[in-house]
């Protein structure tokens, strides 16, 4: 005869899984934040730089986000840090990065 298989503790066992997954993804956000100087942000500029990019619909700017986190991660993460696109506005937008757009409060 077969066990029967207990499905409270299997559901307890992917609920606490779920629940490190979630702990450390957060951990790692963290991580990232601090690694990129994102963390020298006022927490208001980095959550709006960060619903922009949840919410652009701008494949250009996506992509040239995407290679700007590729280059962080493959150890050019210095270059990575600085706004070198002639966009200031973009440049503001991409999280970890610190300038503002020109004629918004708070710009130089």
């Amino acid at each position: 005869m077969r066990k029967p298989r207990d499905y409270d503790a299997e559901l307890k066992a992917l609920t606490d899984k779920a629940r490190q997954l979630k702990t450390r993804k957060t951990s790692q956000l963290g991580e990232l934040v601090n690694a990129t100087g994102a963390d020298a942000l006022p927490a208001e500029m980095l959550a709006g730089a960060l619903l922009d990019a949840a919410t652009t619909s701008d494949a250009a700017r996506k992509e040239a986000w995407r290679k700007k986190g590729a280059a962080f991660f493959s150890g050019d993460g210095k270059g990575a840090r600085t706004g070198t696109g002639s966009d200031p506005r973009s440049a503001a937008a991409e999280p970890g990065n610190a300038q503002l757009p020109l004629g918004e409060p708070g710009a130089a």
